[in-house]
């Protein structure tokens, strides 16, 4: 099945700078479509399987690439220029579902005292507080703000538990940012986030980052707090039925909690996002 028009209207990470040495082709898949890179001096060519070129531009600490000839503009995180600020980039991991269910799970605050077990949540504090959802239209982008929870480790500059605050930023349908409330800079919010690469409707390729005003931690102790949340996520998002995204309402029975998933899901519906999404007949 080929994408719908605003799936591939999209930029998309593909990897670090780094994860592409010198000369050297690497075949990639991108929406069920091969492609290969090329890393060349200080650029990295992408061409599509017929030889045809593909747009590339390197922003926040990742290569990026459209199959499209007029994609729209990639979303601009201004605190990549803020001074002080720490990029760590976890690298590249594959999940067995949809991309889609990858940005939503981030998204699920309910699931923390129970897969993150002590670090981003407990079971003895189990509830999700109200918080607000809302639409930039101008943007065309999700945001759920006002998100509290008690976190036991809620980074790992954190020396204790604390309610932590969190914002959450849906720009594209396969990005996700998390703003959270940074334990050692008063007012200040650091920034964790996914960019996936869609590989396959029920495939994918996570990139993640944390950018963070940390002064005390190593690179390598952020990256292993990083990825081993995500590998949590990853064993349930690999057990989810069906690995494409349920996007009808008559699905599944949300509750309070699943604010922001339901906004996502009525946002990509839409949108006349298709591509990576699950029909009732797919529920057996």
């Amino acid at each position: 099945m080929s994408p719908d028009d605003f799936t591939a209207s999209h930029w998309y990470a593909i990897g670090r700078f780094a994860d592409f040495p010198e000369g050297l082709s690497r075949p990639l898949r991108l929406l069920s479509q091969d492609i290969v890179a090329v890393r060349q001096g200080k650029d990295v060519k992408v061409t599509r399987a017929d030889g045809r070129p593909c747009m590339v531009q390197a922003r926040y600490g990742h290569v990026w690439t459209t199959l499209m000839d007029k994609p729209r503009a990639l979303y601009d995180m201004p605190e990549f220029l803020e001074e002080g600020r720490r990029l760590v980039t976890a690298g590249a991991i594959g999940v067995l579902c949809s991309g889609l269910r990858a940005v939503e799970n981030f998204l699920d605050m309910a699931h923390f005292p129970f897969v993150h077990t002590g670090i981003l949540g407990i079971e003895e504090h189990p509830e999700v507080e109200k918080y607000d959802v809302s639409m930039d239209a101008e943007r065309d982008e999700i945001w759920a703000t006002k998100c509290c929870f008690f976190q036991p480790m809620a980074a790992a500059t954190a020396t204790g538990g604390q309610i932590t605050e969190y914002k959450y930023r849906v720009p594209h349908p396969y990005s996700t940012i998390l703003y959270k409330t940074c334990p050692i800079r008063e007012g200040a919010w650091d920034l964790i986030g996914l960019f996936i690469q869609p590989t396959e409707e029920d495939a994918c390729i996570a990139h993640s980052f944390v950018l963070v005003f940390d002064e005390s931690n190593s690179d390598t102790s952020l990256l292993h707090f990083q990825q081993n949340i995500f590998l949590q996520d990853r064993m349930i998002l690999e057990n989810q039925v069906p690995r494409k995204l349920p996007i009808d309402p008559r699905w599944e029975m949300p509750t309070r909690a699943d604010a922001s998933s339901i906004a996502y899901r009525r946002w990509l519906k839409a949108n006349g996002v298709v591509w990576g999404t699950a029909k009732l007949a797919e529920a057996a």
